[in-house]
């Protein structure tokens, strides 16, 4: 195997809790339901003026308080996606059922990743620099302002000792934290470890910038429609804001003091196109390659997946790309596998899309339901079964998840039931 690959030594990673916040509630509760409903987070924006812009839904986080997870003082020095990602790790430890501060400071490690950071925060530092001169920019701002931010915060709240900090691989970005995260734990560098990703990138620079590459939908007159991953009459994807994080933990700790064990991460590999800064390989080589890497290092092949959490954005290009890379690699078997996309409800997340499909991954496992790809009346690939009128109950035991993003970033997540042993 690969050196650093996660199953290169006998310590087994699991999941033991998880956390969301999404444009279709600020809780696990919240997400699962809008998804087996085809509830959509989408809708008009009202958290910026859109004027001049051609796109004017998103998917963004309405129903959250932030002083239910945090004081005060911590709401006014985090951007919104810090304040995402700190709700969302609160979350996964209270579901975990750890004690905090664990005995074992040192040995507890965050890897929690964004796609664009604190873009808020520089937004409004800027205005202020403009407005007010130097003394109008919040002292704050020198540590707030960091892509590493939400990992800090997250860090001092429940005394982390062990590695910590942030990485940025676009809409890869929380399943690369996720598996980076497991090697740490795989190969001895920390017994737990809080990771996912976060993001808020809905302002108007960045709509601004995002449609102007012409990538997004302009089904302004139709939000909840206006996310179609796999469709033939889908015309880009929807920016939207949200986080998710989980824990993970060596599986002889969870198990000693008897935690609830979702799933075990038995796979993970991440990949890197080298073609264009926004469009995937036309063949999908990057992503195929990361798929096998990630079969090959949970040790099992394509017979084994009875679920795939696809990428799939809802762009002609990347949707497309994503159906050759799994015909290519799964063959005849792909035919066999509900494979869904869960950007139908909740639009585009960025950075924090791939752990929220992972959670979603799990959440599935764990219920023996499939959550349905919704706006798909036309399916691309009609051979393909993308769960395309209601939730499917089903039987998972290993699924898989993708993510790439632009770049070139391709991550993939292979998860298992845990047997217990």
């Amino acid at each position: 195997m690969r050196a650093g690959a996660v199953r290169e030594t006998p310590r087994r990673v699991v999941v033991t809790g998880c956390g969301a916040v999404t444009p279709v509630g600020p809780d696990i509760p919240s997400l699962w339901q809008a998804l087996l409903s085809g509830r959509s987070g989408i809708d008009t924006v009202t958290g910026f003026d859109t004027t001049g812009l051609s796109v004017t839904i998103a998917g963004e986080v309405r129903d959250f308080d932030p002083l239910v997870f945090m004081p005060k003082r911590a709401v006014r020095r985090l951007d919104p996606f810090a304040q995402y990602a700190l709700a969302a790790a609160v979350q996964a430890v209270d579901s975990s059922g750890l004690t905090m501060p664990m005995s074992r400071p040192d040995r507890l490690g965050v890897l929690i990743g964004s796609g664009y950071g604190a873009e808020k925060t520089i937004i409004a530092a800027t205005e202020a620099l403009i407005a007010d001169g130097p003394r109008g920019v919040s002292p704050y701002f020198a540590v707030s302002g960091g892509i590493d931010s939400a990992a800090v915060e997250v860090a001092m709240r429940f005394g982390a000792q062990g590695p910590s900090g942030a990485m940025s691989t676009a809409c890869a970005t929380g399943a690369t934290c996720i598996g980076d995260a497991a090697r740490m734990i795989a190969t001895d560098m920390a017994d737990v470890v809080i990771a996912g990703a976060s993001d808020d990138c809905l302002t108007k620079v960045d709509m601004a910038a995002t449609e102007r590459t012409g990538v997004l939908s302009r089904r302004n007159d139709d939000p909840a429609g206006a996310s179609r991953p796999f469709d033939l009459g889908r015309d880009g994807f929807v920016m939207s804001a949200g986080a998710g994080v989980v824990v993970l933990e060596e599986a002889g700790h969870a198990m000693r003091r008897g935690a609830d064990i979702l799933a075990e991460v038995v796979g993970y590999a991440a990949t890197t196109d080298a073609y264009h800064l926004t469009s995937p390989d036309p063949e999908g080589r990057g992503l195929q390659r990361a798929m096998r890497l990630a079969l090959s290092d949970a040790d099992t092949d394509v017979s084994a997946i009875d679920y795939i959490n696809a990428h799939a954005t809802g762009t002609a290009g990347g949707d497309r790309v994503e159906i050759v890379a799994l015909r290519e690699v799964f063959g005849d078997r792909l035919a066999k596998i509900p494979t869904t996309s869960v950007k139908s409800v909740l639009g585009h997340m960025m950075g924090a899309a791939s752990a929220v499909d992972l959670i979603v991954t799990v959440e599935a496992m764990r219920t023996g339901t499939v959550p349905p790809t919704t706006n798909c009346p036309d399916p691309e690939d009609p051979e393909l079964n993308f769960v395309t009128q209601e939730a499917e109950r089903r039987e998972i035991r290993t699924a898989m998840s993708n993510s790439f993003g632009f770049g070139g970033h391709n991550a993939v997540l292979v998860v298992r039931s845990f047997d217990g042993r």
